[in-house]
């Protein structure tokens, strides 16, 4: 690490398995974005369990919360991202991690504390999260992103074609979270959100398609080369105020 390159440090939130591919492209991914990027993210991996304390991120740069639901704890998982919306740190969740952002949005944020994530709480009376009409499991498919916003700032297109592991995604209570000030930026050509993002949050992204699973992992999808870019910029900006 050079005299110019700021370290920056990064919670990856997940009950961190091999069995989950994702889990297993994080360390080629951190190793791309050094050598490539020059983006050095310091990465520590918490448990859904262990971020059910109050301060599992703090003085974190960045937290992404990563697939492999059902987590161990649904309440942990929701308060990392509770505290990376409130505090202002660059956040990403995909698969899992986008279905928990907007779930913690929707009963936080929106007064809808009885929704409930089918995966989690299959009994439940109200579902934001249930299972897709199609499986989307070890599907590619199209993505549309709205021009001018963060993702496709990101992304650097208005379409793209992205790989997917999953069987659960958003329904209902869509237009509460968006009058909420929540932003679906992107969406499959049915219509399907596949994409929020937070205006006004330093970044704050999450997508229902896993990035990690781009090509081999030897190049860095640009969500997650903006997610460390913006966790360096957070980095920085402490740095200074110390």
């Amino acid at each position: 690490m050079t005299a110019t390159t700021t370290a920056a440090r990064i919670a990856l939130v997940g009950d961190r398995s091999p069995a989950v591919v994702s889990h297993t492209r994080v360390p080629a991914l951190l190793d791309a974005l050094a050598t490539r990027d020059r983006l050095v993210l310091d990465a520590y991996w918490i448990g859904s369990e262990d971020a059910e304390a109050p301060d599992a991120v703090r003085g974190f740069d960045a937290v992404w919360v990563l697939p492999g639901s059902p987590y161990r704890s649904e309440a942990g998982v929701l308060s990392a991202i509770r505290a990376a919306r409130e505090t202002g740190i660059p956040f990403l969740g995909t698969c899992g991690g986008f279905q928990h952002a907007l779930l913690e949005y929707a009963r936080e944020v929106c007064g809808l504390p009885w929704v409930a994530h089918a995966e989690n709480d299959p009994g439940a009376a109200d579902f934001l999260i249930e299972p897709l009409a199609c499986s989307l499991v070890g599907h590619q498919d199209a993505v549309l992103i709205e021009p001018g916003s963060l993702a496709q700032r990101v992304i650097g297109a208005e379409r793209t074609v992205e790989r997917y592991f999953c069987a659960y995604g958003p329904s209902r209570h869509l237009d509460t979270l968006r009058a909420h000030g929540l932003r679906f930026s992107g969406h499959d050509e049915d219509g399907h959100v596949r994409i929020a993002e937070l205006p006004g949050h330093p970044f704050f992204l999450a997508t229902l398609f896993q990035p990690e699973l781009s090509g081999d992992g030897a190049r860095p999808h640009p969500v997650i080369r903006a997610l460390a870019r913006a966790a360096v910029a957070h980095a920085r900006t402490a740095e200074r105020i110390s």
